[in-house]
């Protein structure tokens, strides 16, 4: 769409938008262009990736209707409120959907995402905020504008651009983790996720084993920067990577799957001391067994890492910008509103077909 199209839609005061009704309920309707305010911008969306915080609130129905998902997302700068003057009408940006204060409690501990202020989402298509790139164009708030907006490169696609907040809470994940160089990393899952994460452990300087159950995804792997791969159902992973650490075991373990059993195998993977990263546990009350044991005696660390890090929005914009994570090789789908509801079934039933699906408003 040119600019001259965007501002004949602009006109007409309506958009298209994918929104949620209910569990699992998706619904296509038009509805109006949110209007901005000072030092907002409306952005019209290009690319938004469908992302697994979503799938579950769509799937379970975790948050009350109506609303527009998304949140993984990059367009073009289409108005700018009075006062805006980072950026301009025409400009290619990423809109990060949280921002924290950076002054609280929590934010002074780089605890971001559990400031207050970070919980408020900065963009929306309408309706309660909740992100919004599931639609032609979002509400960019001010904060947001002056702290979260990313210009993105000329030779950089929307596509891969918008990867830029996914990627940043694997790198948050592995500074959490505190990875060094020449360590050995165990990544359970080597979905869209795993690969951002075995592709910034690999720049880091780290050893990289990948898990998972589909072949074609080990491949992938391996092309990205793994060490080694493997599937454990094929494999006993556990005694290969014994091997590949002089029988200590990895030194830190990722869970990068929602699969409750890979816990307790990544406690058994890692050596006496070594970390375990929780990544994928995101569903409130759900219980997974671990050796406490292991935790006290041998001294084996349980963590875990949710969301981004606005002081890491940089490292990760060249990360991306730079191709040093090959985010464009993880897109196997490409669709449009219509086809929200095929897409999140993709991705919430992975196949040796499949990987990252972006939404093309």
């Amino acid at each position: 769409m040119s600019m001259e199209e965007i501002q004949r839609k602009l006109q007409s005061g309506m958009m298209r938008a994918a929104v949620y009704r209910g569990p699992s309920r998706i619904s296509v309707e038009k509805i109006p262009i949110p209007e901005i305010g000072d030092g907002e911008m409306l952005v019209r969306i290009y690319a938004c990736g469908v992302c697994g915080t979503d799938l579950k609130k769509i799937e379970y129905g975790l948050v009350p209707p109506p609303r527009v998902f998304g949140h993984e997302m990059a367009g073009v700068v289409a108005k700018v409120g009075a006062g805006v003057a980072k950026f301009k009408v025409g400009d290619r940006v990423v809109a990060h959907h949280h921002i924290p204060c950076k002054k609280c409690f929590y934010c002074e501990r780089n605890l971001f995402s559990q400031c207050e202020f970070y919980r408020r989402t900065g963009t929306t298509a309408g309706f309660e905020p909740a992100g919004g790139g599931f639609a032609e164009f979002i509400r960019v708030m001010d904060w947001i504008v002056e702290s979260g907006t990313v210009l993105i490169p000329d030779n950089v696609s929307y596509e891969e651009a918008s990867f830029l907040e996914p990627l940043n809470t694997c790198v948050r994940a592995l500074e959490t983790a505190e990875l060094q160089p020449g360590e050995t990393v165990v990544i359970y899952g080597q979905g869209p996720v795993g690969l951002m994460l075995t592709q910034a452990a690999a720049v880091e300087g780290a050893r990289v084993i990948g898990l998972d159950f589909l072949d074609a995804r080990l491949d992938i792997a391996r092309e990205l920067g793994a060490a080694a791969a493997f599937n454990p159902r094929n494999v006993d992973a556990a005694a290969r990577i014994a091997e590949m650490t002089d029988g200590r075991g990895a030194d830190l373990a990722i869970v990068a799957a929602a699969n409750p059993d890979a816990v307790g195998d990544a406690q058994r993977v890692i050596r006496r001391g070594g970390r375990v990263m929780l990544f994928a546990q995101t569903v409130p009350g759900e219980k997974i067994p671990v050796d406490v044991a292991a935790i006290c005696m041998e001294e084996k660390k349980l963590i875990g890492s949710y969301s981004a890090s606005v002081e890491l929005q940089d490292k990760t914009a060249e990360l991306v910008f730079s191709g040093k994570v090959n985010v464009g090789r993880l897109i196997s789908h490409r669709l449009g509103l219509e086809h929200l509801l095929e897409g999140i079934h993709l991705a919430l039933n992975p196949s040796a077909n499949s990987l990252k699906v972006v939404i093309q408003p």
